[in-house]
């Protein structure tokens, strides 16, 4: 490869490591970064490199923006954050020359996305464990010597193009050539997940996984038996010996972790990336993108990953509040493992019913002849006016429901009622049942009508329809929920424990409430929703995931009229933004960006010094989320002479219809069988609960609730006839699962 110029494509932590060896061992080197800063700095002063105790040492390097490079590219390092290899792929790939090649030099498995940019034979797959940060623009920050290993993909000989470049990055530092390297990055997920965990809280690595050996073991055995699975043969690297982490592993987990801690002491960086990114940086983290592709491969194939996903949701949790970090997190996941026995609940709930035609006809005959007391009891909830913005009629409504819960299914229970300033509070009851997890039933009483409507628009019935403010989205949902229950108690018919959570806050994105939603989705073995249902009375088995961002425009206010090139039209910059912002939508893949309201500058005269538009975002994939997350963190200004920021961020995850899920909806497909009925299913575009239930690792069937149409319209109505089947349908769904 004598003549090659290797381009490291982002020049950070890691690609401004090896930038710096390649340059060292002699080799020719440009850095491209879109660090406006940091590329200055480089060109200034060079790239700079720092140890302990050690002088810096500087080399002079090619850097630039990527817009101010257009040439061909032969030999690609990608160094970028995960979640930005989308974006920087669309720069790569229309430059890369044909016989040239992108080595992924990044944390997480983003091979397979490269090859579907650029092919897969100019596809190079690699290992880093590099511990690096930068300091200032142009220092980078040498954290310790880790592995670093390069292969082709797919487990394909060592071919001389990795040889090559394992002799220029190995010059002075080890680096390995290995036809394994899945190995290894399987093998760093593994230690990257106990990583992530000390995140959790403010202290250093070595000390977290020593005092949480048993958290530490849980969570990288997850990630290895996903790797069991696949098949992979795991490698063994620095100080860190995968096998004594492996769920079904015979060997010394205490001395592993004992060399683990003892290695991690010896390197000058004590806390992980992660951590930096969330107590320094103030920046979402890349790690949970990473984990994605486990976290998929695990639901395809019915492995539980419950300490895992509780790992992730913390981080997420801690991005918007990183004063939060705590070790009784990580003492919340070791009550988790100890609550199993050490064991983690099934994935993948049974499939078809424990019932026959005798228990739905006896199911069916009692609700029918409690009719008139359901839908008095819908007439009793809906009459009381709940708007998602007014506490004090949520607290009226909420202490009805507590009311209305002892009378219809006795006291004996416990009960929670968790007080949320500007919010309705959260209802949880817990019933005891069969099974060593209980069922979480999830539901809201907020709605989205405004005090005074229940005034126009009381409760009434005509014919089959009911209609009233809230009766479809989603009260006839609650009310069939508990007449469910009651009958399965008063037939004597067997069910699981029961955690019934009602929230006063789903209507505004459950802000106030959604933590509380996966804990308790993640203690349950399943979840049924009982919002409303989707075309006439079909379940709910996938949704999208939402995103809410705002862009911000900020020009240079002028006078239209007198010096109309004076100014710098906000306005202007924002109909740039726009078009590119509607660019992103891919209809094939599910994804719409819509902007919903614009707004701008003071009067007609003057140059509109400010503008904003408000977006909504909706995702089928975390693919498409990772796409468009990249896309929106690269806004850039058409304007110069502007500013643009974008804030906000994603407000539901996205539910996916994975095994457990399946399963659920198939269970309920022939409870509904049993009772005469024919139920489908739908994926939706709308979000819910079940959103965050699903992301907490729980198999969720959504949408059991009211049959009817009009959510959020003055169309709204519930079937009244549809009350007493659906009711009937989760009363066979539930004793099923017990």
């Amino acid at each position: 490869m004598t003549g090659t110029t290797y381009t490291v494509v982002g020049g950070g932590a890691i690609g401004g490591i090896l930038a710096h060896r390649l340059v060292r061992a002699g080799q020719q080197v440009r850095v491209v970064d879109t660090d406006r800063d940091h590329v200055a700095a480089i060109r200034e002063n060079g790239l700079a490199l720092t140890r302990e105790g050690v002088d810096a040492e500087v080399v002079r390097v090619e850097a630039t923006l990527p817009e101010d490079h257009d040439g061909p590219l032969q030999a690609v390092l990608l160094a970028v954050k995960a979640q930005a290899t989308g974006a920087a792929l669309d720069w790569i790939a229309p430059r890369l020359a044909s016989d040239g090649y992108v080595v992924s030099m990044q944390n997480g498995f983003n091979e397979d996305t490269i090859a579907e940019r650029v092919g897969p034979d100019r596809t190079v797959g690699a290992f880093v464990n590099i511990f690096a940060d930068v300091v200032e623009p142009g220092v980078i920050r040498d954290g310790g010597a880790g592995a670093l290993v390069v292969g082709e993909t797919g487990g394909a000989p060592v071919s001389e193009r990795v040889r090559a470049l394992v002799g220029h990055l190995g010059t002075k530092h080890p680096a390995l050539a290995s036809d394994n390297v899945e190995g290894y990055l399987w093998a760093k997920a593994g230690f990257g997940s106990m990583l992530a965990a000390t995140a959790l809280a403010d202290a250093p690595m070595a000390d977290l996984i020593d005092r949480h050996p048993d958290v530490m073991a849980a969570v990288a055995g997850e990630v290895f038996s996903v790797s069991d699975a696949l098949g992979v043969t795991l490698e063994a690297f620095d100080a860190f010996e995968p096998e004594a982490f492996r769920t079904a592993a015979g060997a010394d987990r205490v001395g592993a972790t004992e060399r683990l801690t003892r290695w991690l002491r010896t390197q000058p960086k004590t806390r992980s990336g992660i951590w930096r990114d969330l107590a320094v940086r103030g920046r979402p983290v890349e790690v949970t993108t990473h984990y994605e592709v486990v976290l998929s491969h695990a639901a395809r194939r019915g492995i539980a990953t419950p300490v895992l996903r509780a790992v992730m949701d913390g981080l997420v949790e801690l991005e918007g509040d990183p004063a939060g970090m705590s070790e009784d997190r990580l003492d919340a996941l070791g009550a988790l493992i100890t609550a199993s026995g050490g064991r983690v609940r099934p994935q993948v709930p049974p499939s078809t019913p424990t019932v026959g035609a005798e228990e739905a006809e006896r199911v069916s005959s009692w609700l029918t002849s409690h009719r008139d007391e359901i839908e008095a009891d819908l007439a009793a909830c809906t009459g009381l006016e709940s708007p998602s913005d007014d506490e004090e009629l949520l607290t009226v409504c909420a202490q009805w429901l507590s009311g209305w819960l002892d009378e219809r299914l006795g006291t004996s229970c416990e009960e929670e009622v968790l007080a949320r300033q500007g919010a309705g509070d959260i209802l949880i009851r817990r019933y005891a049942g069969s099974g060593e997890s209980p069922l979480l039933l999830l539901g809201h009483y907020d709605t989205v009508w405004p005090a005074g409507t229940l005034a126009q628009r009381p409760y009434h019935r005509d014919g089959d329809r009911i209609t009233g403010p809230g009766v479809f989205d989603m009260k006839a949902g609650l009310v069939q929920a508990v007449w469910a229950l009651k009958a399965l108690d008063a037939l004597r018919l067997p069910r699981p424990g029961i955690t019934l959570l009602i929230n006063g806050d789903e209507e505004t994105g459950s802000l106030a409430s959604k933590d509380v939603v996966m804990a308790e989705a993640r203690r349950s073995f399943a979840t049924l929703v009982f919002e409303a249902s989707a075309d006439g009375g079909a379940v709910k088995t996938a949704r999208k995931g939402v995103g809410l961002f705002r862009v911000t425009v900020t020009g240079q206010e002028g006078h239209a009229g007198l010096d109309p090139h004076r100014g710098a039209s906000a306005v202007d910059e924002l109909a740039h933004q726009i078009l590119y912002l509607a660019g992103l939508r891919d209809v094939a893949a599910g994804t719409s960006v819509n902007v919903g309201v614009v707004s701008g500058g003071t009067r007609p005269n003057v140059t509109a010094g400010r503008a904003v538009a408000d977006l909504d975002v909706r995702v089928s994939s975390g693919g498409e989320k990772e796409r468009i997350s990249a896309a929106l963190e690269a806004v850039r200004p058409h304007d110069p002479r502007t500013t643009v920021e974008v804030s906000g961020g994603w407000n539901r995850p996205v539910f996916v219809r994975g095994p457990g899920v399946a399963a659920l909806a198939g269970l309920a497909r022939e409870c509904a069988d049993l009772l005469g009925e024919k139920l489908d299913e739908a994926s939706v575009g709308g979000a819910s609960d079940g959103n965050f239930a699903a992301a907490a690792g729980s198999p969720v069937l959504d949408g059991l609730g009211a049959v009817g149409d009009g959510a959020h319209a003055t169309s709204e109505y519930a079937s009244a006839s549809a009350l007493v089947r659906r009711a009937g349908l989760a009363a066979l769904v539930i004793t099923s699962l017990a």
